[in-house]
């Protein structure tokens, strides 16, 4: 075994070798980054001014918001520093903290989609029992357990990740530090980690994913039995758009974390820069575009501030 690092600090690759098209890259990150802000930030605004969208859907889509948004600060923080000072060491406590927190979020954004599938399961397929079922009261201790809950699980990984020993000079292959990267890069033994990743993957994210499952196949078969063919669109319209964010989220997630071992370091970055940027700007898009409750208070907000600005003006005339 070589030297050992005094976990002081890593070196983060990020786009260092990427030397003809690292601006580009960066102002296109860059963009996506401030268009996740811009979108994720307008619905958490949506949700908490419109009364009409205090739903357990919309307290599930604000969570989800915010999630988005913290990810994505997340795994773009330290790129925004490399590419302005040329820096690219992260210390130790930093990386440990971004795995942490990554972890975190990514793990409670897994729950919010699972409650909003048990959501629109519930709305769909026992329409008459949603109030009792899902009632505001429920759905914010749902919430914030799953928050608490997830926070304890991640804490647990990263005290364990504090145990692990990495050789002088650790290059991580990315844009920011991840749980299973360390893994992969630690010189020392990995066998207590890797076992309460499966733990947890067969515990909560493999039954996660077939709540996600059956909740839609139950919705699919109430859909199929309703005769109108209006009444149809209108069920489809209250789920698509929670199944295309699913299916974006749990399709990005697999192909991230099972990487054909015949793909460059070069790809795995770009595939990782879709699933923590990319992926938080697809939500309030898919959201905003397929959700017509969401549309119509965004025109009663911009008609109120039309209004109150013609108010004003009528007013200084006079």
């Amino acid at each position: 075994m070589g030297n050992q690092t005094s976990r002081s600090e890593f070196i983060l690759l990020g786009l260092s070798d990427l030397t003809d098209s690292q601006i580009p890259v960066f102002l296109l990150i860059l963009l996506i980054y401030v268009s996740t802000l811009a979108g994720n930030l307008l619905i958490i605004f949506l949700v908490v001014s419109d009364s009409h969208l205090h739903t357990p859907m919309y307290i599930f889509l604000g969570n989800l918001s915010v999630l988005d948004i913290f990810n994505s600060s997340i795994s773009t923080s330290h790129l925004f520093f490399d590419i302005f000072t040329g820096n690219r060491l992260i210390s130790y406590p930093t990386c440990i903290s971004q795995v942490f927190f990554f972890s975190w979020f990514l793990t409670t954004e897994s729950f919010i989609l699972e409650l909003m599938s048990y959501d629109r399961y519930v709305a769909i397929c026992h329409p008459l029992h949603y109030t009792t079922m899902m009632s505001i009261h429920l759905c914010v201790q749902m919430t914030f357990c799953f928050w608490v809950f997830s926070f304890v699980c991640c804490l647990v990984h990263t005290i364990c990740a504090l145990r692990l020993a990495f050789p002088d000079h650790t290059t991580i292959p990315g844009f920011f530090c991840e749980l299973f990267q360390l893994m992969q890069l630690s010189s020392s033994d990995t066998f207590l980690n890797y076992l309460l990743l499966y733990l947890q993957a067969v515990c909560f994210a493999v039954p996660g994913f077939f709540i996600n499952f059956l909740s839609y196949v139950y919705i699919f078969k109430t859909i199929l039995k309703i005769k109108l063919k209006e009444g149809r669109r209108k069920a489809y319209s209250t789920c698509s758009s929670h199944l295309t964010v699913v299916f974006i989220f749990y399709g990005t997630a697999l192909f991230n974390y099972f990487l054909p071992k015949t793909m460059d370091f070069l790809a795995g970055r770009l595939l990782s820069v879709f699933y923590t940027v990319l992926t938080p700007l697809l939500n309030p898009v898919i959201y905003s575009l397929r959700n017509n409750e969401l549309k119509g208070a965004l025109r009663k907000t911009i008609s109120r501030k039309a209004y109150g600005t013609k108010c004003q003006m009528n007013v200084r005339q006079y």
